[in-house]
């Protein structure tokens, strides 16, 4: 009988219960809205969601799992979950715990949004024009022109990196969300520059990042307001490019120079922290002191040599070598080579010293005047012939020039090389040194006497002289009339009758009798007429005067006689 009574209060409770269930006021879920349940199962593929519905949700559990792989909750735990859709009939609810989350982020974006604040969100990929941004979940869009203030010169670099951003524009419906991090960047720059324009003074210290870097000096961010290094206030010393020093991002100790606050134009100085090398220059360096130094830099007129840290002298090409003719500085020194230097002059208003690499040796001109004054007889090997001459080396370095001309008295050379080849030594006499122009010339045909000195005794005009025709021109006959003498027939002294062309009555090799009628040593010139002797004979057939060749006699003699003749008549 208890049995009985025990089974009937349970179908009553049972009942109640059933009853209670289908009575119940669900009306408070409604689709699209957010909801908070408990976790009352998790296994691998699904949770079972308790949200005071006829029936629990049941959620992937994907969803709860995080970037590793694991799963956070547990059984018991509260969570906030989305209500996709529910079905009064059959008691059954779809439930997302991903849209509860992103659905909370959104109401965050638009929080941020209408508050003017900001949100971190962490770059994800590149996608055209510009970059996907996981905002907890969300993914929003970043502009490439929204990136920085100034184009990123490695889009790359940016994957990977987490920024903070402003929210720009909020699509719920289509889930867009644009973000900007060159907002935050501006407004962090405006506020900076007027921090900065309103402590920013002449002479002031400050610290910068370069930013750009061009030809003729760098451009300095200085938090807010860009100031420009020129090239020439960065250092004391010469320098060909701003890059020689400074690298785009590097940090920058600096000396405000001038500051325009109307155009808020700011110029900057690097080398004025440090003082100014060339101060009492020419004491620490005066004229004709010896110092050592390195070699900077080589032009085509010469090579910089620093002598301390911001002062550089320049060696000119001339100054390099007392007997080398340079053509380019790199025939005597590289950059990077420790060169010993004479100071030649200093110029502190124009930051300038000349340098001489030649001076610190001896003068070997001086020595080789010494040793070879005008008048000495050498000898030498032949280093070069050229059209003009050849040169003779005489000591290291230098050498002396025969001209062409001064090879022979007699003879008349086109070229050198028809006597003489290089390598043969010759003896020669020294003729002029001049350290100045650093020319030293030299004679072969100075070893002996000029032939043509005695010429004007020996064949004086009016002689008689015998000769062998040598060369034959439109304009006379060239004549031999001793080894190296010659003299000239022209066309003119041939006859009295007019000769076209005097191939037509002599020929080369051939004897002619003629009388000199023109002598200069000086000019090495002896006129000679053929004409005059035919006139001669025409009036005394019989009678003749002859030259010194004639055997026997010479030219002394034949005049002695003629004019004991002439006084005895």
């Amino acid at each position: 009988m208890a049995d009985l009574e025990s089974g009937h209060d349970n179908e009553m409770d049972f009942g109640s219960a059933l009853e209670n269930y289908l009575n119940a006021d669900f009306g408070d879920l409604e689709e699209g809205s957010i909801t908070k349940g408990e976790i009352v199962r998790v296994d691998d593929d699904n949770v079972l969601v308790d949200v005071n519905f006829k029936s629990e949700g049941q959620i992937p559990t994907a969803e709860f799992r995080d970037a590793a792989g694991n799963i956070n909750i547990h059984v018991g735990d509260t969570v906030d979950v989305y209500v996709v859709r529910k079905n009064e009939n059959d008691g059954t609810i779809t439930l997302s715990f991903e849209k509860a989350k992103r659905m909370q982020v959104f109401d965050q974006l638009e929080d941020v949004q209408e508050n003017n604040r900001v949100v971190k969100g962490h770059i994800m990929r590149r996608i055209k024009g510009g970059y996907t941004v996981d905002i907890n979940g969300v993914e929003a869009f970043l502009p490439g022109s929204h990136v920085d203030l100034r184009p990123v010169p490695d889009m790359d670099a940016l994957v990977n990196q987490e920024f903070e951003f402003r929210v720009l524009k909020i699509n719920r419906r289509r889930s867009n969300v644009i973000v900007s991090r060159r907002v935050l960047l501006e407004e962090e720059r405006d506020s900076k520059r007027q921090d900065l324009l309103r402590t920013l003074e002449e002479g002031q210290i400050i610290t910068g990042k370069a930013k750009n870097i061009t030809e003729y000096g760098v451009f300095v961010d200085l938090g807010g307001l860009d100031g420009l290094l020129h090239i020439t206030d960065m250092s004391w010393k010469r320098i060909r490019h701003p890059k020689e020093m400074i690298q785009i991002g590097q940090e920058l100790t600096l000396k405000v120079l001038s500051f325009d606050r109307e155009n808020n134009k700011v110029s900057l100085g690097l080398k004025q922290l440090v003082p100014d090398p060339w101060q009492d220059i020419s004491a620490r360096f005066p004229e004709g002191t010896k110092c050592s130094g390195k070699v900077t830099n080589l032009v085509d007129y010469g090579a910089f040599v620093e002598l301390e840290p911001g002062v550089e002298g320049l060696v000119h090409i001339s100054e390099m070598s007392w007997t080398r003719k340079l053509r380019h500085p790199s025939q005597m020194v590289h950059t990077g080579d420790e060169v010993e230097v004479i100071i030649l002059g200093v110029d502190g208003d124009k930051k300038r010293i000349s340098l001489g690499m030649k001076q610190v040796r001896p003068n070997p001109w001086e020595l080789v005047a010494e040793k070879y004054p005008e008048g000495t007889i050498l000898e030498g090997v032949i280093k070069n012939i050229t059209e003009f001459g050849m040169f003779i080396g005489i000591e290291d370095g230098i050498d002396g020039l025969i001209h062409v001309s001064d090879i022979s008295w007699t003879k008349k050379l086109r070229h050198p090389n028809e006597l003489y080849k290089v390598g043969d030594t010759v003896q020669a006499k020294v003729l002029t040194v001049d350290q100045e122009s650093e020319k030293f010339t030299l004679g072969i045909k100075q070893l002996v006497d000029d032939p043509w000195g005695h010429v004007p005794s020996t064949y004086p005009v009016g002689c008689t002289v015998k000769g062998v025709v040598t060369n034959i021109t439109d304009f006379g006959l060239f004549v031999e009339v001793e080894e190296g003498i010659e003299g000239l027939v022209h066309v003119s002294e041939l006859s009295s009758k007019k000769v076209k062309t005097p191939a037509e009555m002599y020929k080369e090799g051939q004897e002619i009798q003629a009388k000199v009628i023109h002598v200069s040593a000086e000019d090495r010139r002896l006129g000679l007429s053929i004409k005059q002797i035919k006139d001669e004979e025409e009036r005394k057939p019989k009678e003749f005067h002859v030259g010194p060749q004639e055997s026997g006699q010479n030219l002394g003699d034949l005049l002695k006689q003629a004019q004991e003749e002439n006084e005895n008549t």
